[in-house]
């Protein structure tokens, strides 16, 4: 029979001391140090089970190890031993029970001699019982036993590691519900049984504290949110209650099973494990700093203070099962007050037993009623259920026809907790054990209600005569001589003669007695056993693959104006991936990703986010394959597969198709390496061979179109691998069909791969999206309107249109180059002077760009024409001022001041001031460049500021408050608007005092300043709102909901929506002269919009961008415009041409493209224009500005 106890275990410090920090030496009692494991039984040699989990000592110890100088003192409950439980679960999903003893025990001579620890130390030791059986209450009385032997002045009748021997090697575990097993440890007899298989699952552990730290209504949200799978974080000042909490609520949740991350007890180093994304419950000291955490979405759980806190909302339980099952848990906890006016007459056997249950002391019976209250609970929810299992092949659960049914049954809604429940790994897992199966308790007790029942029936009669097993001689007899062994510390178990040579010479090494060229002193590899070095690597695993989840998490979260390649979540992944030369951080990279996916991440990434992952992905890939790491290149390949972005005309771009230039994807071995893991992953057995190579090789098939591999070298590979699989001469031609139609998508749809130099006419296809960074240089204006046209006429239904359309596409690069090689197009035309700079200075993203007009400089610089200033703010916290007159020199001054990126900029006539994330404003002097004012009075970092006359600013804030400052006093005026979420976008009128402001709550405000008071509140957007325009009693409102909207400020009306976009709006303006409204979105159009006829219409369409537009800028005769993919374009509206038009025509399609320069490659952020000098400016993210002047005589 096996043995209940795997083993006894030792922990503390050992003869190699080490911080928690992982630096060498004793640095003194003000350090923690790292826990060891100092003896075990059975011995490092046997071969009985699986060795002892190589984390053990770090969570037995989950504080590490201190030093003291006294040790037990009755008078100090500081220095009594500790005992508590600790879980551990297993790669696979088993649990390892763990019961330990912590106390101060003195420090080993040759450890203290070594070390040069003073003399007498007493330091941290932990003993533990290892099972496999959770049986709290017997490894505790065991361990407690033992350790009385120890230190008990009786001493013990044999070697106390004689007596832990026989107790590990001999006591066995019991049949459940058979037999019962007997034992002592000297003068203590102990017993160990098992419920049968049929009851509820063993937990020997007390629901009490549970219900004794949380009330009902919390005990029932942390009920809810372990069923949903949150992220649950138990806090506490006692270790046991950790355990014990996280224990019960497991088993209350029973009989589906918590299929996550599970560490009861979390050790204090391991506290960034509390940013993975996966749902876990861990438990946490109270007494460990979480200060730095995002703590975003996690439940945090105060078992101290009976409290909850989340920023998610955890849906309630739905009636009419929450009343029920509340209160039935109030009967229980409470019988005298819940039934205070009730007779006391007896209504039959059952309420008679409950009731004399619920008012004795709490007990195992009282645990057996808590969790039948549960599982009646379930019974109820999921009443039915069988029913709707589909029969067939994979027995699918008819989801929607469930709810419907309960929703009809309860006369309810669909309840989201039930939806949210049904989705969960452990409903789905439920399914898997469950069906076909009729033992399960569920199951039985849904029946025996639907009988009239009594539900404790179902559970199995206690065993009233069980077998007895009865274990002797653990302590051994008293011999003859009447000795006694006695102990002054926790004695070491004997060591083999190489354990104590290595001993000695780590602390020979540590105390320098042993000269560095001996041959005797290993290194720290070498001074490491086999099992250390697989423990402190899985260690360095986890801790690694950890970080990396934290990271990707707020990689993701990072905001839409953070740029991800400068960020510290990206340098960080990519030193993790590129200084491990085990691979540890690119596999783990993609292990992050793919269990992102698995938690129901949707993989949709915004365009800087793609290149980012990109990049990542490319790194890891590439150093895996100078590994030959072919796992780590398989995996990233399928991920690569499901991340994609969304282009303007909302078609997907994979991530995939970017990985074509490495190399690996030429090798034959990979592919043939990748089609037998598919192979072996394959769950289909039954089919025919040649149908499951098939399957397989069209998968393979799959990624290679996806990732561009020329046809054909796809197909020498494919071909390749199927003979070598003898498949028929149909499933070739079959291979060969497939392969090609795939390729002429792909083909149709991105065009050519980048990195390969087949030509594109003899495809006789134009690509529909942009190539990589690296080619949008190349791209010409019309292959993106082709790839545009394209695509929308996929979905038209005007068949003209698409017939025109594939025409298009398929002369598309003939024509390209006949407009190429026939000089006479431009022969008759003189060609406008442009003249494009880049300005170089910054060192980080350009984050703000303001553009300074000539009323605000005539007073520094005379009456230059060309003295118009261009401001510019970095994510290298610096503000920099530009004068495009001085060529050559444009760079005129350098504020250094923000300790944040600077977000957004505005100046008057003689000062700039600049807000930031450092949630600070500076104002400067423009002359002197110095410092005027530091403006603190924001909690969130800084979104926008606008210089007011009579010395004021205002400005908004991701606070969601908006505040007015007076510069010359340095204060705050007052706060003239809150919002309920962060601020975006505001507008003022200074002539009316009127306040427009807008953001993340998808609402927009208006407040009369003067008056100090909210006039609207305009409701009708449904997501971020991006920009605002107000113009007298006009105001223009862009969302993310990809419409714009225009509002009447007087009666705070919604007068028109403009809803034609294919994206979110980013920018609009307002054309006062012909009352038109131009708007910009990330789909590349600019769409000019006319007020005719008392209603709102389209009239013209702008397709010279291919990225989202960023900016819009009208003047009277001209407007600028830039883009996100570095284009920018000047529009000009003649001046004889105004009051030309009929009342009839349309006023804004007067509007008409003047210029736009040659576009190069980068990614901007920002842009600004000074129509006046007919100048436009864009901040890329690679901290160039890109300045276009253009010279025109009017």
């Amino acid at each position: 029979m096996a043995p209940i106890f795997e083993y006894f275990i030792v922990c503390g410090i050992g003869p190699e001391i080490r911080t928690l920090d992982e630096n060498k030496g004793f640095y003194g009692t003000n350090y923690r140090y790292l826990p060891s494991l100092l003896d075990q039984y059975p011995p490092l040699n046997h071969t009985l089970y699986p060795p002892p989990p190589p984390q053990l000592p770090m969570c037995v110890l989950p504080a590490g190890v201190e030093f003291y100088a006294s040790g037990f003192d009755g008078n100090d409950p500081s220095t009594y031993p500790r005992t508590y439980p600790i879980v551990l679960t297993e790669g696979d999903g088993s649990k390892i029970y763990v019961t330990c003893i912590a106390f101060r025990d003195l420090v080993d001579e040759d450890v203290v001699q070594g070390h040069h620890i003073p003399l007498n130390s007493f330091a941290d030791k932990c003993i533990c019982l290892v099972s496999r059986l959770p049986s709290f209450h017997v490894l505790r009385t065991a361990l407690e036993e033992i350790f009385a032997l120890c230190f008990s002045p009786k001493g013990s009748c044999k070697p106390l590691w004689d007596v832990i021997a026989c107790l590990v090697s001999k006591v066995p575990l019991p049949t459940p519900g058979k037999d019962r097993v007997l034992f002592a440890i000297e003068n203590c007899l102990l017993s160990v049984e098992a419920p049968p298989k049929d009851s509820l699952p063993h937990a020997d552990v007390s629901f009490q504290p549970l219900v004794q730290c949380l009330d009902v209504d919390n005990l029932l949200k942390l009920f809810t949110a372990v069923l949903l799978e949150r992220r649950i974080l138990l806090r506490s000042n006692k270790y046991s209650l950790l355990t014990l909490v996280s224990e019960a609520i497991c088993h209350l949740i029973y009989p589906f099973r918590w299929q996550h991350v599970y560490i009861p007890l979390l050790f204090f180093s391991g506290v960034d494990y509390i940013d993975a994304p996966t749902p876990y419950i861990m438990g946490l000291h109270s007494g460990v700093d979480t200060t730095g955490l995002s703590m975003d979405g996690v439940v945090i759980v105060d078992l101290e203070s009976n409290r909850i806190i989340t920023s998610e909302e955890i849906p309630p339980i739905p009636e009419p099962e929450f009343s029920s099952l509340r209160g039935e848990i109030l009967k229980l906890l409470y019988p005298n007050m819940v039934d205070i006016d009730l007779i006391k007459v007896s209504l039959g056997e059952s309420r008679d037993v409950y009731h004399r249950v619920a008012n004795k002391p709490w007990s195992d019976e009282h645990d057996v009623q808590l969790r039948m209250i549960f599982l009646k609970f379930f019974a109820s929810i999921l009443s039915g259920y069988r029913n709707f299992i589909e029969n067939t092949a994979t027995n699918v659960f008819n989801t929607q026809a469930f709810l419907k049914k309960r929703s009809r049954l309860t006369n309810q809604p669909l309840d989201q907790m039930i939806i949210q429940f049904l989705e969960t790994q452990g409903f789905l897992d439920f399914l898997e054990r469950g069906i076909g199966f009729n033992s399960n308790l569920l199951h039985k007790l849904q029946d025996a209600i639907g009988r009239g029942q009594d539900p404790m029936s179902i559970l199995p009669p206690p065993l009233l005569e069980p077998e007895i097993i009865t274990i002797s001689d653990l302590g051994g007899s008293l011999p003859v001589s009447g000795s006694r062994y006695t102990y002054d510390r926790f004695p070491s178990n004997t060591r083999t003669v190489e354990q104590e040579e290595k001993r000695k010479q780590i602390l020979a090494a540590v105390s320098g007695a042993i000269d560095n060229d001996a041959k005797l002193t290993p290194d720290r590899a070498e001074s490491l056993s086999p099992r250390e070095r697989a423990a402190e690597r899985e260690r360095m695993v986890l801790d690694i693959k950890v970080k990396l989840q934290g990271l990707w998490l707020r990689l993701l979260k990072l905001g839409a104006t953070d740029d991800p390649l400068s960020s510290f979540e990206y340098g960080t992944i990519v030193a993790l991936i590129e200084s491990d030369a085990d691979g540890i951080g690119g596999s783990g990279f993609v292990e992050c990703i793919r269990e992102h996916i698995h938690t129901g991440w949707s993989c949709q990434l915004t365009e800087e986010q793609f290149i980012a992952v990109k990049e990542l992905l490319k790194t890891a890939i590439t150093l895996a394959t100078s590994r030959n790491d072919m796992s780590t290149v398989r995996d990233a390949l399928e991920v690569s597969a499901e991340i994609y972005k969304k282009d303007a005309n909302n078609v997907s771009d994979c991530v995939q198709r970017h990985l074509i230039s490495l190399s690996i994807w030429e090798e034959l071995r990979f592919w043939e390496g990748y089609f037998d893991y598919l192979m072996d992953q394959t769950s289909n057995k039954s089919s025919s061979y040649a149908t499951l190579v098939m399957t397989q090789l069209i998968v393979v098939a799959s990624h290679m179109a996806g990732l561009g591999l020329p046809d054909t070298d796809a197909w020498h590979i494919i071909e390749t691998i199927a003979e070598k699989n003898n498949i028929g001469f149909k499933q070739f031609i079959q291979l060969r069909g497939f392969l090609s139609h795939i390729h002429q998508l792909r083909f149709a749809y991105w065009g050519i791969a980048a990195s390969k130099v087949q030509s594109l006419s003899a495809y006789g296809v134009q690509s529909a999206l942009p190539q990589d960074a690296a080619h949008d240089s190349q791209q010409t204006i019309e292959a993106s309107s082709v790839g545009r046209s394209w695509v929308h006429s996929m979905f038209s239904r005007d068949t003209s249109l698409r017939a025109q359309s594939f025409t298009r596409v398929h002369s598309g690069v003939s024509d390209a180059n006949e407009n190429k090689q026939d000089p006479t197009n431009t022969a008759g035309q003189k060609k406008p002077q442009t003249n494009v700079r880049v300005l170089r200075g910054h060192n980080g993203a350009i984050t703000a760009l303001h553009c300074v007009t000539r009323r605000e400089v005539w007073d520094l610089v005379g009456d230059r024409e060309d003295a118009g200033f261009f401001i510019s703010g970095s994510t290298d916290c610096l503000v920099k001022i530009w004068d495009p007159s001085l060529r050559g020199s444009e760079l005129r001054a350098t504020l250094q001041g923000h300790t944040g990126a600077v977000r957004a900029i505005s100046s008057d006539r003689g000062k700039i001031v600049s807000g930031s994330d450092d949630q600070s404003l500076l104002v400067w002097d423009k002359q002197t460049h110095q410092v005027l004012e530091e403006l603190k009075g924001h909690t969130a970092p800084i979104s926008t500021v606008r210089m007011l006359s009579g010395e004021r600013v205002l400005t908004s804030s991701l606070d969601g408050t908006l505040k007015m400052w007076d510069v010359r006093t340095d204060t705050c005026v007052a706060t003239v608007g809150r919002c309920s979420s962060a601020i975006l976008c505001m507008d003022y009128d200074d002539s009316t005092g009127v306040l427009a402001a807008a953001g993340r709550d998808s609402v927009a405000y208006l407040w009369d300043i003067r008056a100090g008071r909210q006039i609207h509140k305009l409701l009708g957007h449904t997501k971020w709102i991006r920009s605002i325009r107000m113009v007298g009693d006009t105001l223009i409102t862009g969302s993310d909901d990809w419409t714009a909207r225009m509002w009447s400020v007087s009666r705070g009306t919604c007068d028109a929506v403009l809803a034609c976009h294919a994206g979110p709006v980013q920018c609009v303006e307002y054309s006062p002269l012909e009352k038109g409204i131009i708007s910009g979105s990330t789909d590349g159009m600019v769409r000019f919009w006319e007020n005719a006829d008392g209603g709102i219409r389209c009239v013209k369409n702008v397709t010279v961008h291919s990225a989202a537009i960023l900016s819009i800028n009208a003047g009277e005769h001209w407007l600028g415009i830039g883009a996100a993919d570095n284009s920018m374009s000047l529009f000009n509206r003649p001046q004889e041409r105004l009051g030309g038009f009929s009342s009839s025509g349309s006023k804004v399609t007067g509007w008409q493209l003047y210029r736009t320069p040659q576009r190069s490659a980068a990614v901007v952020r920002c842009v600004a224009s000074d129509l006046e000098r007919k100048r436009i400016c864009s901040g890329g993210r690679n901290g160039l500005l890109r300045l276009w002047d253009v010279t025109i005589n009017i």
